[in-house]
């Protein structure tokens, strides 16, 4: 019967025999690469895992599916729209949906829940209840998204956001961490202890982003390339990097590129009319999602990849998919001079001021003159994705988190109180 099998200790991760149970609302799976990453370490570790999260609209629409080992619950959920309010519409149907479905995946070892928003330990107490262990995986800190997606200020709703992290915080056994800025947070603001908090990276999938030869046709007549990869949202910065295209064009006299913008999410709309606005709309093409093979064809192609991502709370100390993905392309990066883009990159990335949109076309303008530089600089990123920053090194911390959260409990039956003596935590 599953769970019968004691945990082993000794080995980092042997999960033969156990039950893991991963939480998602961002992103739908496999399309969150990392939340799929972790299953598949998990699975390969002997690990049966369950994963509940939204349905896509264009892909993962299945209600139910089980890929490579994995089994997927999916609910549907309407994005939010309209500011605060709509989140909180968002959140409490996924809440509703993920608490429903957790009820149908029935007792479970560990339950894994990936934050925003910092409200799954609701759905992960009745689990705890029955002895699951809580790993509580902080892809964001809401705090600080709050702060850097709404002009609110440390209103109401900040302190409701504060206060629910403090909830998942005090409820997790264990806490994952993207990176040391966000397990210094845990430290520091969570009051948890060093040894409960682990810094599992997410990094690129190598198989996925493997080089072709370019394509000049995609550069639509011009001499060089420019591509923007990843989401559209208020805080991911694609107003400034259309601005700085404009003043590419108008102040440095540049119009010897083409701009590709790859991805989606609730600004598109509004940085197309920008675009328009701007009168990129013969030199800067939007593609929407693309399949796989597109994207790797344009990002083969480009001789600079952009990360605009502002200075604000957030941006400053999170660590960017976009950045990592085009090091593993082997892409030069212009980066406003962020925190962590600098720990991501290091030398495979000049740095703007930050927020300064001038300075970022100049560095665009430096690299395009420069193509033994943006060799060099490619050649840096790929080094650093296929050692330090290699999904290697984060499965290992991953596999030491499960053992950790595992560690202090004598062996139980799945859905049943741990027998060490101590009360499960609730």
């Amino acid at each position: 019967m599953l769970g019968d099998t004691p945990f082993d200790e000794t080995a980092g991760g042997d999960g033969s025999h156990r039950r893991a149970l991963i939480l998602v609302e961002n992103l739908s799976v496999p399309f969150d690469r990392r939340v799929w990453q972790e299953c598949t370490t998990l699975r390969d570790a002997g690990w049966e895992v369950h994963v509940i999260c939204p349905r896509g609209e264009k892909r993962d629409t299945e209600p139910e599916a089980e890929i490579d080992g994995v089994r997927i619950h999916r609910y549907p959920l309407r994005a939010a729209t309209g500011g605060p309010a709509g989140y909180l519409r968002e959140y409490g149907s996924a809440l509703w949906h993920t608490a429903r479905l957790a009820r149908k995946v029935g007792p479970v070892d560990v339950v894994h829940a990936c934050n925003p928003p910092d409200l799954l330990f609701l759905a992960a107490r009745w689990l705890k209840r029955r002895g699951a262990r809580f790993v509580f995986d902080q892809h964001d800190l809401v705090p600080e998204l709050y702060l850097s997606r709404f002009d609110r200020g440390e209103d109401l709703l900040y302190r409701a956001v504060c206060a629910l992290e403090r909830r998942t915080y005090r409820a997790a056994d264990i806490v994952l961490a993207t990176n040391e800025s966000y397990r210094d947070v845990a430290l520091r603001r969570g009051g948890r202890r060093p040894e409960d908090v682990f810094v599992v990276r997410s990094a690129p999938q190598i198989d996925r982003f493997q080089p072709v030869p370019p394509e000049p046709e995609l550069k639509r007549g011009k001499p060089h390339l420019l591509c923007y990869l990843g989401v559209m949202g208020p805080q991911d910065g694609v107003d400034y990097a259309l601005r700085a295209l404009a003043k590419l064009r108008d102040e440095l006299g540049r119009n010897d590129w083409h701009a590709v913008f790859v991805g989606a999410g609730d600004a598109f709309d509004a940085m197309v009319e920008l675009s328009r606005q701007l009168g990129l709309s013969e030199q800067v093409r939007f593609t929407g999602r693309i399949p796989d093979a597109d994207l790797v064809r344009y990002l083969s192609t480009a001789d600079v990849c952009l990360s605009p991502d502002p200075r604000n709370p957030l941006n400053d100390v999170s660590t960017m998919n976009k950045v990592l993905e085009y090091m593993a392309m082997g892409r030069p990066i212009v980066s406003f001079d962020l925190r962590e883009a600098r720990v991501s990159a290091g030398d495979a990335a000049v740095y703007a001021p930050a927020n300064d949109e001038a300075a970022f076309a100049g560095l665009i303008a430096l690299l395009l003159d420069d193509p033994e530089k943006r060799a060099r600089m490619g050649k840096i990123g790929q080094e650093r994705i296929g050692g330090p920053l290699s999904w290697r090194n984060s499965q290992a911390s991953l596999l030491a988190a499960y053992a950790a959260a595992c560690r202090d409990r004598t062996a139980a039956p799945a859905g049943y109180p741990a027998r060490s003596g101590k009360r499960p935590h609730r």
